[in-house]
């Protein structure tokens, strides 16, 4: 039984990464997409937009609708439709198709999270609950590390259409897995939809809501247009592309473990510290982007700070959410690709009105927003308890 469970919880990680590497995959082949459908790169963003805002959109409604269905049912629908799309990727000869073809896994990506960690908590004894979400979770690390490399080296070195179908394969393995080891679950217990949305009443929760989006906008202003940044300003091919964004995901392992430890000691002063950070990151971006050796090396600790931002938002929002934690997962999944959403279609207007090199302003404006919003949160609870 134990070896079952372990399999299992494999195959909902993969799901992940599988969804990670769907989402995230196209920011490694923006460059050969615009080349097939002849668009501009700020065009081609809203690959990455349209994803982020459908997820953003229907993500907690969607939750809380799915929250009576059988939760195997769920998990297959989506990593079902992910392999579908991929296939669609790969083949599809207009630029409106593919467009539309992010929709369609964007719906079913929030469910997949909030149901694949429940399934994941469930399958073992509660005291090691903790482990088991953290082995699902890894999927989202492995997917920036591998994911998003593996599809942009495949793209540059065999075709597009085999990068998307490493999506389509990755998710299909998922789907076999899922099918076989994980027993029918229909849902035994399901907390009411008033008690779940109560929490909305919060005024706290809305400012860490605005926090979140506003955290990742700063990250992903500028992460969105990777591949074009360092080939147009670094002067980087399409395979040093390809070593960069498997460097910056594998960095980002790191990181998560080292602010992991940071939110351990204080979560107030790491949560402060890391858009100040991530500003140096991106002034030292701006004035060494150019020089190809620096940029090569400094890739690596932008990756590291870069992964901050995700364990730091979640902890942020999860401090408001304790009362109905799993509608709190699909806030922080809808709010983030809200961010995500901004963050993009902002930088890439910087880029068509500014140029590709002034994209760096985009993302230090929105650090610099966030630190004013992480310290206005953690000033609040204070006057309220002067009152």
């Amino acid at each position: 039984m134990k070896k079952i469970h372990a399999s299992l919880i494999i195959f909902l990680a993969l799901g992940v990464f599988g969804i990670i590497t769907t989402e995230m995959g196209i920011i490694g082949v923006l460059p050969q997409v615009t080349q097939k459908f002849n668009i501009s790169p700020s065009e081609a963003g809203y690959l990455v937009s349209i994803f982020a805002l459908i997820v953003a959109i229907s993500g907690p409604f969607l939750t809380l609708l799915a929250s009576g269905i059988n939760r195997k049912i769920i998990l297959l629908t989506a990593v079902f439709m992910f392999a579908v799309s991929n296939i669609v990727y790969a083949y599809t000869t207009k630029f409106e198709v593919m467009l539309a073809f992010r929709i369609v896994p964007a719906i079913f990506h929030p469910v997949f999270f909030s149901i694949a960690l429940v399934t994941a908590a469930g399958l073992v004894p509660a005291e090691k609950s903790g482990q088991a979400v953290t082995k699902v979770f890894a999927g989202i690390t492995v997917g920036f590390a591998f994911g998003v490399p593996l599809t942009s080296y495949l793209a540059e070195n065999i075709s597009l259409e085999a990068a998307f179908l490493f999506g389509a394969m990755i998710s299909i393995i998922a789907f076999i897995g899922i099918l076989v080891w994980l027993p029918s679950m229909p849902v035994q217990e399901k907390m009411s939809f008033g008690k779940q949305l109560g929490i909305l009443r919060k005024p706290q929760l809305w400012l860490t809501i605005l926090t979140v989006v506003v955290i990742f906008a700063a990250m992903f202003s500028v992460y969105s247009y990777f591949s074009e940044y360092l080939g147009q300003v670094s002067h980087m091919n399409g395979s040093w592309i390809s070593m960069m964004l498997m460097a910056f995901g594998i960095t980002m392992i790191a990181g998560n473990f080292l602010f992991g430890s940071l939110l351990q000691k204080s979560l107030k002063k790491t949560a402060l510290l890391f858009p100040l950070i991530y500003t140096v990151i991106y002034l030292v971006i701006y004035y060494l982007g150019s020089c190809f050796i620096p940029m090569t090396a400094f890739v690596f600790i932008w990756g590291a700070v870069h992964s901050g931002g995700l364990i730091i938002s979640q902890a942020l929002l999860m401090t408001e959410a304790k009362e109905a934690p799993e509608f709190g997962n699909s806030l922080f999944v809808s709010f983030s690709n809200v961010g995500i959403t901004v963050g993009t279609s902002i930088g890439g207007w910087f880029i068509s009105r500014l140029g590709i090199h002034q994209l760096i302003w985009c993302g230090i404006m929105f650090a610099l927003l966030a630190f004013l919003l992480i310290l206005a949160k953690i000033a609040l609870p204070n006057r309220d308890k002067k009152r």
